[in-house]
């Protein structure tokens, strides 16, 4: 191909970009300092002279360098121009990189090469097609590259059409099928047929659903190609169709029956399902062999241990593959699954049968680890807890508790007791999806589950422990109420366990335990469960051997703390036992190794302070208080992430426990926590295509088209700084006003603070506090009640999200009582939220009638999120019903809210046990 452009500048851009690749830091920053001036200076010049390297480079690494800086900087924008570099080329040179790109793409001989070609090409005229400018030729090409006798032209032609689908959805469908048929069908080159299978993936994706009944056809060779694919390829294959089950999930229901016989022996392999039909005609002959359970731990490959062999981590592959997409599926759509035979019983048996291989031989090493750094942990079998957890949570306990508790049982009385492990782990793995069915049987599964805690094998006891934990978190209340006596039974003697990691997460279980019991069901048990935690963390021994590990330690202080909040006054006996300890700790706890140990104890102290009431905790108090003073008078500690959080909430359970007497250290603890109520969001804006590094602590969502990065850490902190600001003006009142007019400040700021609902909720509960606190201690000002309740007028206004809305609601009313009633309530201000409330119920209204009047069919897989959307609806229409009220207890828009009330769609009175709602 002819140059387009001076072989001068291909020769400098030629070291520009041998010095960019380069290891070399300063070589390579002035190599980029280099390509950002010469794009200023010449855009055109240098960017066609990229796209020509791309085709002229003598080596594959500078190639695909060219085409991946190509495709970068094309759509990045131009400090000198303040749009794109291509927004500013001009439309002959758009032709000729057009031109450049098609060459590269009809002659590169290496693959890899290729493909980075297919990325830029479809890149750039996704780009084109969205500012008008179609890119017939590049439609064209590929058509013909799609009938290539060259398996790598065709590959390629698929990957342009998987990549912009947008240059075929136009196009008469019946012969865009036949081309992707083709594909999917290419007897010479598996890769052929994945790229196909891709584009059709991207085909099938960009259709409304009302208009895909004309390329339905395409199902049928997509899915067949997964019969006879090699079996090393079948799990990208099966990654390629999963997206389509989450996002279309109705295209596969008429393939269902064909899947079902295919599927399974992926999952199961223990199951041999004679012949492999094909998916879009079925063998009828070959019916599934009947399943058998537990498996021989020495048949199939390797089944019972870890994958050892490549063949072994192969078959895992695929296993794993058809799992989640058998999984997405039923995500996707519960009730269509549910009525597909066997489907959620295969997918049980292979959760249950995946749980079940652990190796044999890591308990030593399981049993000396820290938890934390549990080097066993990359061999568990998680992916597929994982799945039948999700299972459980899409199909509900009436659909997976039947197959699941056709094996358990059988699990937990095996003689192996990796079996015997998966079990228990799989009956907390449902425990969450299944709650509302498995309370009518839970005496049964307790009577299960209790007598694993004398099993000989120490894993077995550990997961009894987790189970009951989990248990108690999914069923909390029911389980605690019911069957107290037997789970204290069999946990407080496992606080006696001889191994550490046994012993601290039956302690971690009490913890679950706690979190849902009422005090007087603890009462009885609390002697026993503290003496042996006590023994656990001071077992009196001087032999170094014999002492706690350091986990123990954290995971003794933590139920330490949960026992005394749970028990309340009742705690001050063992008061005089503990608090020594942890006071130790604070004094003597100072090297890096102990920062979780440390944050711990003060967390225990706090709880316990609370526990006891201050009477009991005055003597301690002022020791407690300098500790945590010197502690955050201590120079920080960057790898000490917990502190700051951890000193705050102590902060706030001395206040609880000491009342007014707290009132000394406010101008200790409100500085620091001032500064953390004020923090800014810490943000960054991505492209909506953008690849988003995954960073700890950041969080990413869409929002206006772009996707939002939010230091998700700095944010809880400033949420934790008003919910302690609540604490103390609630338990202060007058004694707080010195930091009053700070404090409503930053709360009437934070009211819109949209990147954090807890924020916005706690500013919500504090104004009526802060004003109460203002008007008690005479330094209420009217200016402070004007921005108060123009603010809230505002965010009544705008505001969208019923769960604030309610709670804006009950501020301004309880706002209004404080400062002694609706006369305190200027004009201005009632006319304001009287019309603002016209505009939300009117919104309400036209909401619930837009779901009324939804298919019921369309309705049935949304049922939980519509009940707890609703459920939110009525709150806010309560509390604004509560408002107008304390304005006028016969008030004409009260009318209106029962009206808009009675406009919900009574989805409470479905079964709330038949999870799916209406099948028929």
């Amino acid at each position: 191909m002819d140059p387009v452009v001076p072989a001068e500048v291909t020769t400098e851009l030629t070291q520009i970009l041998s010095n960019l690749v380069l290891g070399d830091n300063d070589i390579r920053t002035n190599a980029e300092k280099a390509v950002n001036e010469r794009l200023a200076q010449s855009p055109e010049l240098y960017l066609l002279a990229l796209a020509q390297f791309s085709t002229s480079a003598d080596t594959e690494v500078m190639r695909s360098f060219s085409l991946v800086l190509l495709r970068r900087l094309l759509f990045r924008s131009s400090p000198t121009y303040r749009v794109s570099l291509y927004d500013h080329l001009s439309s002959q040179s758009l032709s000729t990189l057009e031109r450049l790109l098609l060459h590269s793409l009809l002659h590169e001989q290496v693959a890899v090469v290729r493909r980075k070609a297919v990325d830029t090409i479809c890149d750039l005229a996704n780009n084109s097609m969205a500012r008008g400018r179609p890119w017939h030729a590049l439609q064209a090409q590929s058509f013909s590259m799609a009938a290539s006798p060259d398996a790598g032209a065709r590959e390629s032609a698929y990957g342009v059409f998987s990549g912009s689908p947008n240059l075929i959805i136009d196009l008469q469908a019946e012969s865009v099928i036949t081309v992707l048929q083709k594909g999917l069908q290419d007897p010479q080159s598996v890769d052929v047929r994945l790229a196909a299978l891709n584009a059709s993936v991207a085909y099938l994706s960009a259709f409304d659903i009302p208009q895909q009944a004309q390329v339905l056809s395409l199902m049928y060779p997509m899915l067949n190609t997964l019969p006879s694919v090699p079996h090393s390829h079948l799990p990208t294959f099966l990654s390629t169709l999963t997206p389509l089950a989450s996002s279309h999930p109705v295209l596969f229901q008429p393939h269902l029956p064909a899947l079902l016989r295919f599927l399974p022996a992926l999952i199961v392999p223990t199951v041999d399902a004679g012949p492999t039909p094909t998916v879009a005609r079925p063998n009828p002959g070959a019916g599934g062999s009947s399943f058998t359970f537990p498996p021989a731990l020495t048949s199939g490959n390797g089944k019972g241990k870890a994958p050892e062999t490549e063949a072994d981590e192969e078959e895992e592959e695929v296993r794993k593959a058809a799992l989640e997409f058998m999984i997405s599926l039923s995500e996707a759509k519960p009730s269509m699954v549910k009525r597909a035979n066997d489907w959620t019983a295969v997918v049980v048996r292979g959760c249950l049968e995946g749980m079940g291989e652990l190796p044999e031989d890591d308990t030593d090493i399981w049993l000396e680890a820290d938890p934390s750094e549990d080097p066993t942990d990359d061999d568990y079998p998680h992916v597929y807890e994982q799945s039948l957890d999700r299972l459980a949570c899409a199909l509900g306990g009436k659909a997976v508790l039947p197959p699941a508790f056709q094996y358990i049982p059988g699990m937990l009385a095996s003689h192996d007791w990796r079996l015997r492990h998966a079990g228990l782990m799989a009956i907390a793995a449902i425990a969450e999806g299944t709650n509302k069915v498995m309370q009518h049987e839970l005496g049964k599964v307790v009577d299960l589950v209790t007598p694993m805690f004398v099993d000989p094998h120490p894993r077995v006891r550990f997961a009894a422990c987790q189970c009951i934990g989990q248990l108690c978190t999914d069923l909390e209340e029911v389980i605690q109420e019911q069957y107290h006596q037997q789970l204290f039974n069999a946990l407080i003697p496992t606080l006696e366990a001889p191994e550490p990691r046994v012993h601290a997460h039956a302690a971690a279980a009490l913890i679950n335990f706690c979190e849902g019991v009422e005090r007087e069901t603890l009462l009885p048990y609390l002697d026993p469960i503290v003496e042996r935690l006590l023994k656990l963390l001071n077992p009196g021994s001087t032999d170094t051997s014999k002492q706690p590990k350091r986990y123990v330690q954290e995971q003794v202080i933590t139920t330490l703390a949960m026992v005394a909040d749970a028990s309340e006054a009742t705690f001050a006996k063992h008061y005089a036992a503990i608090m020594p300890l942890l006071l130790n700790v604070l004094q003597n706890a100072n090297s890096p190794e102990y920062r979780k140990l440390r944050v711990k104890a003060m967390e225990c102290a706090g709880l316990i302070a609370i526990a006891v009431g201050r009477d009991i905790f005055r003597a301690d108090a002022e020791t407690f208080i300098q500790l945590l003073m010197r502690i955050q008078n201590s120079p920080l500690d960057p790898g000490d992430t917990m502190l700051t959080h951890y000193l705050i909430a102590t902060w706030a359970k001395v206040c609880q426990a000491m009342g007014p007497e707290f009132e000394p250290y406010l101008p200790v603890v409100m500085p620091p926590l001032l500064l953390a109520a004020n923090a800014k969001a810490d943000v960054s804006i991505f492209d909506e295509d953008e690849q988003v590094e995954e960073k700890d602590g950041w969080e990413t969502i869409s929002m206006d088209g772009q996707q939002v990065g939010i230091k998700t850490s700095a944010i809880e902190e400033k949420c934790q700084a008003f919910e302690t600001l609540v604490i103390y003006c609630s338990t202060l009142n007058a004694r707080f006003a010195p930091y009053l007019t700070q404090s409503l400040e930053l709360v009437l700021q934070s009211l819109k603070f949209y990147f954090h609902e807890g924020v916005r909720e706690a500013c919500a509960l504090l104004i009526p506090m802060l004003l109460s606190c203002g008007k008690n201690s005479g330094t209420l000002t009217v200016q402070m009640v004007t921005a108060t309740f123009s603010q809230l007028v505002n965010c009544i206004g705008t505001e969208t999200d019923c769960s604030f809305l309610a709670s804006l609601y009950k501020c301004f009313a309880d706002s209004i009582r404080v400062l002694g009633g609706p006369s305190a309530l200027s004009p201005e201000f009632h006319d304001g939220v009287i019309e603002a409330t016209k505009r939300q119920l009117q919104m309400l209204a036209d909401k619930r009638k837009a779901r009324a009047s939804r298919p019921s069919t369309d309705l049935t897989d949304d049922r939980e999120d519509l009940m707890l959307l609703e459920e939110m609806e009525d709150f806010a229409l309560e509390d604004m019903a509560k408002l107008l009220a304390v304005f006028d207890p016969s008030h004409p828009l009260l009318m209106a809210v029962s009206s808009v009330r009675d406009l919900g769609m009574q989805l409470s009175q479905w079964d709330s046990e038949d999870e799916g709602g209406n099948e028929s």
